[in-house]
Parts: C-alpha cells; sequence; structure tokens
C-alpha cells in the first residue's frame, strides 16, 4: 500500500501536475451509484414477475436506494471533508459488496429492498470522496481543474448512467435479474483494492482558501477543527435533525396522498429544529449562514432537482413502457438506449473542453423539451426507429447538464466544503428521482401502458420548462461562491 504520489510536471509549466494514480480509484468509487442506479431500470419487470409484485411495490427498489444515499451522501461528505477520503472510501465500498450479496441471495422483495439500502449508503462516498481528491489535488498543484479530471469524472458517471440498461438486460439475459447485484461483488473488491493501493493516507492539510465566510471557524480559517468530542465535530445533532426532515420528506414523495399529511408537518418541524440547530452550532454539518448567502450554489441545487426529475422519469418510465408497453425484451429495452450513451459520450467530450455552463445548461434544456414533446406521439404501434430517435434526443441533455452541474458545484463551492457540498448536489438530484419515481408509479398504476407514459411525459415537460425558466433567468450564473466576480461559468 502507498500513499498516492505527486504527478509529473506538465508540459511547458514548473508546477507540478495531477496525480493520474488517484484516477482508477476515483473513477470508479464514483460510478457505483450511478450503475446501481440505472441497472436496476431493466430489472424491475423481471423482478416484479418473479416475486408476484405489482409494479407499484417494486418502484421501492429504485425509491430505496435514493433514500439512502440521498441522506448519505451529505453525511459521508462532511466525513470526508473532515477526516479525509481513505477510510470513509474503504468501508462505504466495502458495503457495496456486502449488499451484493445479500440481494443476490436475496429470498423475497423486503430482503431485496434491504439490500438495495445498503447499496444506497455503500454507494455514498465514492462521488464526494472524487470531488474531495479534485480539490485538494488543485490546491497542491496550483490548478483549479487539474487535467480536466472534472471532464473524466463526468464522463465516466452520465457513461455508466447512460449504459446501465443495456449492461442490465445483459446480465439478466445470461444470468437472471440477481445477477444485476452479484455485479456488485467483483467492482467492490475492485474499489477496495485501488483505495487500499492509491488513495493518500492522510488529509492534506487544510489552507485557508475559503472564499467567504460566515464567521471565523477551523474550516474556515485554514486551521484544525475545534478540539472537544467528536460529535461536537461532526455535529451529530444537526446530523440526526437533518435525517428526520429527508426522511420524512422522500417518505411523502414516494407516495404523495393528502392522507400522509402528518409526513410533511414532521419534515417542517424537523427542518425548524435543524435550521436553529445550524444557525448556533459552532461547527454545523451544513453552514446555513455560509450556503444562504451563496445564491449561485443554491440555484445549481434547484436545477439539479428538476433536471433529475426529467431524467429519471425518461430512465424508468419509459424503460417500463418499452417492456411492457412496447413489448421489448429487457436486453432489446437497454440496447434501444445506446444512441443516447454514444451521443451523451461524445457530447460530454467536447463541450467538456470549456468550464462555460451557462451554454450547456440552456441547449440540455431544449434538448429535454424536445424529447418530451416526441414522447407524447409514441404508441404501441409507433416504428422502433422513433424509440430510438427518442434516445437520440435526450443524449444531448445526457451529455450535457450533469457536466455543467458538476464543474458548478466545484467552483460555487466553499473550498473547504467541496465534499459535503458535492453530496448535497446529490442529494437534490435524488430527491428530483423520487418525485420522478412518485410521478412514474402514478401515472402507470399497475401497468405500464401507452396512456400512462403520456401522461408522465407530461410531467417530465412541466419540469423540462420549469429547467429552461430556472437557468434563462438565472443572473447568478458566472459567480462564484460569495466572490461577485466573473467566473468561467
Amino acid at each position: 500500500m502507498t500513499d498516492a504520489k505527486a504527478g509529473c510536471p506538465e508540459a511547458g509549466t514548473d508546477k507540478p501536475g495531477f496525480d493520474r494514480g488517484l484516477l482508477p480509484p476515483m473513477l470508479l468509487g464514483s460510478v457505483l451509484n450511478p450503475i446501481n442506479s440505472t441497472i436496476i431500470a431493466v430489472a424491475l419487470v423481471p423482478i416484479g414477475r418473479a416475486l408476484g409484485a405489482p409494479a407499484s411495490q417494486t418502484a421501492w427498489l429504485v425509491s430505496a436506494l435514493y433514500l439512502a444515499t440521498s441522506l448519505g451522501q451529505p453525511v459521508v461528505g462532511r466525513l470526508i471533508d473532515v477526516f479525509g477520503p481513505r477510510r470513509l472510501f474503504l468501508l462505504s465500498t466495502g458495503l457495496v459488496g456486502v449488499a451484493g450479496v445479500v440481494g443476490a441471495l436475496a429470498p423475497g422483495l423486503g430482503v431485496l429492498i434491504g439490500a438495495r439500502v445498503l447499496l444506497g449508503f455503500g454507494t455514498c462516498a465514492g462521488y464526494p470522496a472524487a470531488m474531495a481528491l479534485v480539490r485538494s489535488e488543485a490546491e497542491r498543484t496550483g490548478r483549479d481543474s487539474p487535467g480536466g479530471v472534472l471532464t473524466a469524472l463526468a464522463v465516466a458517471n452520465q457513461t455508466v448512467a447512460v449504459v446501465g440498461p443495456l449492461l442490465g438486460g445483459l446480465l439478466i439475459a445470461v444470468g437472471g435479474w440477481r445477477a444485476t447485484f452479484a455485479l456488485n461483488v467483483p467492482l467492490a473488491v475492485a474499489a477496495v483494492l485501488l483505495g487500499l493501493l492509491r488513495l493518500p493516507r492522510a488529509k492534506p492539510e487544510a489552507k485557508p482558501t475559503a472564499r467567504f465566510t460566515a464567521r471565523p471557524t477551523a474550516q474556515s480559517t485554514g486551521g484544525s477543527p475545534p478540539r472537544g468530542s467528536l460529535a461536537a465535530r461532526l455535529d451529530l445533532p444537526g446530523m440526526g435533525l437533518f435525517a428526520a426532515m429527508l426522511v420524512s420528506l422522500l417518505l411523502f414523495l414516494m407516495n404523495p396522498h393528502l392522507r400522509d399529511w402528518y409526513l410533511l408537518a414532521l419534515a417542517a418541524a424537523a427542518g425548524a429544529a435543524f435550521t436553529a440547530r445550524e444557525l448556533r452550532a459552532a461547527t454545523p454539518f451544513i453552514d446555513l449562514r455560509v450556503l444562504g448567502g451563496n445564491t449561485p450554489l443554491l440555484a445549481t441545487y434547484g436545477r439539479a432537482l428538476v433536471a433529475y426529475v426529467v431524467s429519471y422519469s425518461f430512465l424508468y418510465g419509459f424503460t417500463q413502457w418499452t417492456e411492457e408497453g412496447f413489448g421489448l425484451t429487457p436486453f432489446h429495452a437497454g440496447l434501444a438506449q445506446i444512441p443516447m450513451f454514444l451521443l451523451a459520450t461524445g457530447v460530454s467530450i467536447v463541450s467538456g473542453r470549456s468550464t462555460s455552463v451557462r451554454g450547456k445548461l440552456l441547449l440540455g434544456a431544449v434538448g429535454q423539451i424536445t424529447a418530451c414533446l416526441v414522447i407524447l406521439l409514441l404508441g404501441g404501434d409507433s416504428p422502433l426507429w422513433m424509440l430510438l430517435l427518442v434516445a437520440l434526443i435526450f443524449g444531448v441533455p445526457q451529455g450535457l447538464n450533469n457536466l455543467a452541474l458538476q464543474n458548478s458545484v466545484y467552483f460555487q463551492a466553499d473550498p473547504e466544503r467541496t465534499a459535503s457540498s458535492a453530496g448535497l448536489l446529490r442529494t437534490f438530484a435524488y430527491i428530483g428521482s423520487m418525485v420522478a419515481s412518485a410521478a412514474t408509479a402514478a401515472s402507470f398504476g399497475q401497468h405500464a401502458d401507452t396512456g400512462g407514459l403520456h401522461r408522465l411525459a407530461w410531467v417530465m415537460l412541466g419540469a423540462g420548462l420549469l429547467y429552461l425558466l430556472l437557468t434563462l433567468f438565472d443572473r447568478t450564473l458566472g459567480r462564484t461562491a460569495g466572490t461577485g466576480t466573473r467566473a468561467s461559468l
């Protein structure tokens, strides 16, 4: 086991380059979540048939992972900010392997849902750890976005997310739906080994680089965390209140109904208590004074939420319809998304050469709206080329939005809270996915028919229009956290 080694100086400069040895664990760890998020899309119908569960129950396989990950990402991100990525990365990716075994051997839907919860928590560390490593390497090398690593990270995540249904269909054709869970075992083993070999043992010493501060703290002044108990350093009460707020909200979003009004009341009460706690905590879990003054970052989180309502409605809703409403096999349903995979990858690579995000966001919004309008024209007797056309159009926003949102958070977040800010980006994205899951379940009911697809398309279209408006009228684009100066956004 070795610590990460400093990279070689880049051509034409005296500054060291990004340590390329960090890339394998960064990329593999960060894709564990999207691969498990998307691979289940083509497995829902086979699982339902095998276990005798309707679509309204198998939807919990989607919701369980996002519930766990929405809560876990910012919590684990905060732990990474405090303790560094290595230990959290190894513990979390090890849990992914355990979840893979549980899912592959699950006797019923309840245990399978439990395995998805474990997967949610297990995949929490990869992305925040990667963003924290990018930040620490940027500080070490003096390059704000070293070597295009942000682009590589975004391309890897979106590529795996798109190819997930195809891989899932192939695994189901070869080994049944249980193979989609067993896949996590070799992936986790590889991630743990790479983490042991490549990740630095200690978190690099913090530097006083925060772009703004609401009040003096250890994180904002570049000093060591304040002395005291571990609970005080981590703000465990704040984490608990955040968990209560988020779980109550997401449980309501899973199956929104007036009879469950108490969940919204619990979320509001927990939110109020959380706000009061964080405003007076010496080392808050989420520094609301800083976050509240960071309008560009808040706007990015809002865009992420509505963008993922569209993205995951398409991923789960459209994929289920191609199997039940159009008659494709799971493998062919995944194969039908190949055009999206190819175009999204190409778009990300080409657009990743620029850190500007406004153009990416606007073009991504137009792509989402166009695809939703084409979906409204689909029917059970539509020619196959129309399905491929929809997938192709969706490749544009798939390749642009993820990259633009990630770059926005990197430049807008307080550098001392890069990992937790990246975790919050995923949390807002997963809240959007929960809204998408609820909309999909409400639109389809017991069967993914064409009428349900069209109802879902109207929801997607509304979210796509909101995403466009949030981008058109956002005057904060181009400002980094708390500076008011123009960045390359």
